[in-house]
């Protein structure tokens, strides 16, 4: 049964199966089908690779399990917006919503669409233009769909993510079944290389990228039956079964192919695939790469007009972005907002320059959700109903990663880091002009 939430006035549609289908479905792109040979290049050894990914699984972990408990603790809509404004300051949340909305959410948004339309462009003709168009129209037609109610986006990211893991099996199964019958089967790298701490560090880093989307199922808390038990359960079944299909994925692709020809790959997926079937096994990767993409893009539409929508109510944006439409219940004018400066970052291709320029950052922000938590810990008055295992150990491991993901990316890419990060710190003389306008910011700045 589906139940209004009177407080919000979005409707409570989103139960277990749908928001573990979320976690999974958003984590799980083209990234894992197209190009591991980042993995592979850096550390050469077959336990190596299969190391990191596992590492990188068990970060993404620690990551979900510091969401489970502050979803536990704080269920309005806007997730990681929410924890961090209420960790420590409006201030800090909004520059979260402020890199979410121009680079980081929306960036990902058009680059997976053009992801998605490349690869159609393996079955149907299409020039530049086509692609942007096709992308284009992926967007708007799953923007729309989010729109016409919240039941109606999570039972296609439903159905989407059982076909992509239903597909996921299938290419594991096939594999091994057929992958013992070819020579080069787990033969190591011909002049294998020591493994420093320094490509180890870039290969992880790399790892956790690909499981980028764990924590956007926080953001829809309004909209799911018993937040406070759902969502931390989806968190963490979501992202172990992620972790368990990345590993056997990836163990298929040593199975099957010389590690050296996966460290060149840049369509790996597509070469394990010919080297089983024969020529004609990149097509059934393409369309799979197809599948997963649309599916990961529909959970992500889905998730971030509820960010903008709890900004908008706290008096941060637009008011008539927190508007929610009286007959589907959904955050729509946030969805169009989204769907319009998705599809133009399509259209001009800037989505690249942004979204690979500002992506590090969010790692800032992970830290501090786990830093938020500790602080929340010693807090009076804070009611959870769920308690992250291993604290403390479990949040500090993650803050370390974290923190060691951004200073690595700054080393490697100063200017490009710091042109970055300007664009995320932007935002903070905006927000003291939204928060000027709103009387109980201002008391708070007076403070």
């Amino acid at each position: 049964m589906i139940t209004n939430n009177s407080d919000s006035g979005l409707r409570r549609a989103i139960r277990l199966p749908h928001a573990t289908a979320m976690v999974a479905g958003t984590i799980i792109g083209a990234s894992i089908f197209v190009q591991p040979s980042e993995i592979t290049g850096q550390v050469p050894s077959i336990a190596g690779v299969l190391l990191v990914w596992l590492l990188a699984g068990i970060l993404t972990m620690f990551g979900a399990l510091v969401c489970a408990e502050l979803s536990s603790i704080f269920t309005r809509s806007g997730g990681v917006y929410v924890y961090l404004n209420e960790s420590y300051s409006p201030a800090v949340g909004f520059l979260w919503g402020w890199a979410m909305f121009w680079t980081m959410h929306s960036g990902i948004i058009a680059a997976i669409a053009v992801v998605f339309a490349r690869y159609t462009a393996y079955f149907v003709p299409l020039g530049d233009a086509g692609i942007k168009a096709v992308a284009v129209a992926t967007v708007l037609a799953l923007s729309a769909v989010n729109y016409f109610g919240v039941k109606h986006g999570t039972v296609l990211q439903s159905l989407f993510t059982a076909g992509k893991l239903g597909a996921i099996a299938l290419v594991v199964g096939l594999g091994f079944l057929f992958g013992a019958r070819l020579p080069e089967h787990f033969v190591p790298s011909a002049s294998p290389a020591e493994v420093t701490a320094g490509p180890f560090s870039l290969a992880l880093m790399a790892g956790l990228f690909a499981f980028g989307g764990w924590h956007m199922v926080t953001y829809n808390a309004e909209e799911t039956v018993n937040p406070k038990q759902t969502i931390p359960r989806a968190l963490i079944l979501g992202t172990i079964i992620v972790t368990v299909c990345y590993i056997a994925l990836n163990t298929v692709y040593l199975y099957v192919l010389p590690l050296d020809s996966v460290s060149s790959s840049t369509h790996v997926a597509a070469d394990a695939a010919d080297a089983l079937l024969g020529f004609g096994g990149g097509g059934m990767m393409s369309a799979l790469v197809m599948f997963s993409t649309f599916g990961a893009l529909s959970g992500i539409i889905l998730s971030g007009p509820r960010v903008y929508l709890s900004m908008a109510q706290d008096g941060l944006l637009f008011g008539w972005l927190g508007g929610i439409h009286p007959k589907y219940r959904t955050p729509h004018r946030a969805l169009i907002a989204q769907a319009l400066w998705a599809s133009l970052l399509v259209l001009t291709g800037t989505y690249r320059a942004l979204f690979t320029r500002v992506v590090y950052t969010e790692w800032i922000f992970f830290g501090l959700l786990a830093l938020g938590l500790m602080r929340l810990r010693g807090r009076p008055g804070i009611r959870r109903e769920y308690e992250i295992w291993g604290y403390p150990v479990v949040p500090v491991i993650f803050i370390l990663a974290s923190f060691a993901i951004v200073i690595t990316h700054i080393i490697s890419n100063f200017q490009e880091a710091a042109l970055g990060l300007s664009l995320v710190l932007i935002g903070l003389p905006v927000y003291y002009f939204w928060a000027r306008g709103t009387p109980q910011r201002e008391k708070e700045l007076d403070t």
